[in-house]
């Protein structure tokens, strides 16, 4: 039977208002309630009514404001590009009173930017005061040099040190900065740790150098502190933290740099080993060995076989050219820390086979690496690989004479004698695995200071395979210095431990190269000077010797000025 029309609007009314009934109109269903029961059962004991309360509608809980940060445009690229502000839940902003903000300044410190006052490569001068740099910039005192310029983002963190400058300063792109200071007399430069390089040198301020061992980035004037300031209490200190996690406390982290020394030739024979007898074997270590311990990888070219028949040496300087040194001078290559020993030199041979093996056998006693020779013609090939606080190195090294000396065979031990196919092919190899190839010589032997033809030509060829040193162990004087935008080239450095004291003028002095690497990259060379006064230990040069040595070497140097 169908419904009737009554039947139907009230099924109708009931399902429309019902849920206001049980809800907004809840008080007064529940009072008609208790008026029904107490007229149905006036006998039966009252049930005290319970007073409802009114439902109310449930509030949305605002969202949380999202804080903005202000990026200081200026500051370093490489900072800015390290942040996850959306991860550490903020949002950039525009506004310079934005309530958070990174920029220069030591208000709020929270990283620190190292930076480098710079001169090109053939400056003579190593070092001045840090009062003196800050003088030129805000008062323009006379210095030695006229002008000092920068990139803008450099210009802006020096600012926040010093205010406006007095002095010539100048602001020009970062890729300008080395043709501007090579090609104009009297300019240098001030550029951030990560932008030193080969053609740069870096110029101590109060003796202190960001690419030393011992550097001190709160005693150096041109660290620059990186501040958050937080002008609104409401950001938590969660958030700042979230914040600061992302942030790069610093581009220059001491366990990233990475250091490699290379020397000359050492022969412990002769006069050199006559007063190793007499003064101490470990003399000749005195003056330059911790310098040269304190370098992450010390190399040493030891032309000379050790040989338990030995015997006495012979008196200095006496033309005898069969050498061979005693066991116990090798606690002076000890004493100077060394890891890595190059076998390329001519001598090698010069007691015969069983010398060679037991050389070896010592060198692996020490736990020291070589390189340039071995027991054999493929071990004499292969190259040291090594990685040293975070940079891949190599070292490959050949005897490049004409006429062949000490050579290995597949049978015999000895030096390897170059061949240029394998040499570029395996410095090829060696550049794409990611190191960095150091490549060494014996060559043949000048005693002048410019860069003879042959050897130009042949460490041009390892250059253009890729190694990022080339460097002559063969000279028992300085030669010239080449750098090119791929390589520095340094074509003899001298003697390091040999007798040649007196012999020529300028067989009493010679270079010793420290190399500089950072986190993967080649930073360049720092040249260590060293003078004879005797036929065994090296000194250091004083200032005035010193000086006149670089100017000789960069007199006589092939530049490549940059261009670009």
């Amino acid at each position: 039977m169908m419904p009737n029309r009554q039947t139907v609007l009230k099924i109708f009314l009931i399902g429309t208002f019902a849920p206001f009934l049980l809800s907004a109109c809840g008080p007064i269903y529940l009072a008609a309630k208790s008026a029904t029961e107490t007229a149905q059962g006036n006998s039966q004991t009252k049930t005290p009514t319970q007073t409802a309360t009114a439902t109310s509608i449930p509030s949305t809980t605002p969202t949380p404001e999202v804080p903005s940060l202000y990026i200081d445009s200026n500051l370093p690229a490489s900072f800015q590009s390290a942040l996850q502000l959306e991860a550490a839940g903020f949002i950039p902003s525009e506004r310079e009173n934005a309530k958070a903000r990174l920029a220069f300044g030591a208000e709020a410190p929270i990283s620190q930017w190292v930076y480098a006052l710079v001169a090109p490569f053939p400056t003579v001068i190593d070092g001045i005061s840090g009062s003196e740099l800050q003088a030129f910039w805000q008062n323009a005192s006379p210095t030695v040099f006229e002008r000092l310029i920068m990139d803008q983002s450099t210009y802006r963190a020096i600012l926040s040190l010093w205010g406006e400058p007095a002095g010539t300063v100048q602001v020009h792109a970062s890729a300008d900065l080395l043709n501007q200071a090579w090609n104009t007399p009297g300019t240098w430069a001030i550029v951030p740790f990560e932008e030193i390089q080969p053609r740069w040198k870096v110029i101590m301020l109060d003796e202190q150098s960001p690419l030393h061992k011992n550097f001190v980035p709160e005693d150096y004037l041109l660290t620059v502190p990186i501040s958050l300031v937080v002008d609104n209490t409401e950001l938590s200190d969660e958030l700042i933290q979230s914040l600061q996690a992302t942030i790069t406390q610093t581009n220059r982290e001491a366990d990233k740099l990475a250091t490699v020394i290379l020397t000359g030739v050492t022969a412990l024979v002769r006069g050199t080993a006559r007063e190793m007898e007499k003064l101490g074997i470990t003399r000749p270590a005195e003056v330059i060995g911790p310098t040269l311990r304190e370098a992450d990888v010390l190399h040493i070219s030891n032309e000379v076989p050790f040989a338990v028949n030995c015997g006495e040496p012979a008196p200095q300087n006496i033309d005898k050219l069969i050498f061979c040194s005693k066991d116990e001078y090798v606690e002076l290559l000890k004493a100077v820390g060394t890891d890595v020993v190059e076998l390329t030199g001519d001598h090698f041979e010069d007691w015969g086979p069983e010398a060679m093996l037991h050389t070896l056998e010592l060198y692996e006693e020490m736990g020291w690496f070589y390189y340039g020779g071995g027991r054999n013609l493929e071990e004499a090939k292969k190259p040291v690989k090594l990685e040293v606080n975070g940079t891949k190195i190599a070292f490959l090294g050949c005897n490049a004479k004409e006429t062949t000396y000490s050579n290995a065979t597949e049978t015999k031990p000895g030096n390897f004698h170059c061949d240029w196919d394998d040499m570029s092919a395996e410095v090829e190899k060696l550049k794409g695995e990611g190191y960095l190839p150091i490549v060494t010589f014996q060559h043949n032997e000048y005693y002048v200071w410019e860069a003879q033809s042959q050897l130009v030509e042949d460490f041009h060829r390892m250059e253009a395979a890729g190694a990022v040193i080339v460097s002559g162990s063969q000279a028992h004087q300085p030669h010239a210095i080449e750098i090119t935008d791929n390589a520095v080239l340094h074509y003899g450095l001298g003697n390091l431990f040999f007798d040649q004291y007196g012999l020529t003028l300028d067989t009493d002095d010679a270079f010793i190269d420290r190399h500089v690497f950072y986190d993967g990259k080649y930073l360049g060379v720092e040249l260590l000077t060293i003078t004879f006064r005797d036929f065994s230990q090296p000194l250091w040069m004083d200032a005035s010797a010193r000086a006149a040595m670089l100017e000789k070497l960069f007199s006589v140097s092939e530049w490549n000025m940059p261009t670009q």
